[in-house]
C-alpha cells in the first residue's frame, strides 16, 4: 500500500492592493478609504522599498510568496527608506513576473521632473495626493474603483508576443 501524497497548503490569493508607504499616518489615511470602497479587499502594507521588493519577489520574510501572482494594484510612494520609489518601480518593471502589474505612484510632490521620471520608468499613473483629508479620500476611492473594478489586469506573468 502506498502512502498518501503530502498535502501542500493552498497558496493564499495575492492581495488586491500592495501599499508601499513608510508613514503610519499616511497608511491610515490611505487604507481606510480603500476599505470603504470594498470592505473585503485584501490590502498589504510594506514600509520601505526593500520590503516592497521582498514582498513582490518572494524573498526574505516573504519567501512563502515565492512564485505568487503580483497584487492587482501597487500604490507606491516615492520617498521611501532603503530604496526609493524610483528604484522599486525600475525593479518591478524589469522583472517578468511583475512587469505588467499596475503601479500608481502616490506623491505629494508637483515636480514635473519626478512625474516624467515615473512615467519613463513605467508607472501606469501618477496621482498627487491632496492635502485635505476629504479630497484625499475621494482621490483614493476613485483610483481604487478604476483599477479594481474597471481595469482588466493581466492574467499573470508577462507572456511573449507571438
Amino acid at each position: 500500500m502506498t502512502s498518501p501524497l503530502p498535502r501542500i497548503p493552498a497558496a493564499s490569493p495575492p492581495p488586491d492592493i500592495l501599499l508601499v508607504e513608510d508613514n503610519a499616518l499616511e497608511v491610515e489615511l490611505t487604507v481606510r478609504p480603500l476599505h470603504e470602497v470594498d470592505p473585503g479587499s485584501r490590502i498589504e502594507v510594506v514600509r520601505d522599498g526593500e520590503e516592497a521588493l521582498d514582498f513582490l519577489f518572494g524573498r526574505g520574510q516573504f519567501r512563502h510568496r515565492s512564485g505568487a501572482l503580483p497584487p492587482r494594484l501597487i500604490l507606491l510612494n516615492l520617498r521611501l527608506p532603503k530604496l526609493d520609489g524610483f528604484e522599486v518601480l525600475r525593479a518591478v518593471r524589469t522583472n517578468s513576473r511583475t512587469s505588467l502589474a499596475p503601479v500608481v505612484v502616490l506623491t505629494s510632490s508637483d515636480d514635473p521632473r519626478e512625474l516624467a521620471q515615473c512615467y519613463k520608468l513605467g508607472a501606469n499613473s501618477c496621482v498627487q495626493k491632496p492635502v485635505r483629508a476629504d479630497a484625499l479620500r475621494n482621490v483614493l476611492q476613485t483610483v481604487a474603483r478604476y483599477w479594481l473594478d474597471h481595469n482588466q489586469t493581466p492574467p499573470g506573468p508577462a507572456l511573449p508576443l507571438v
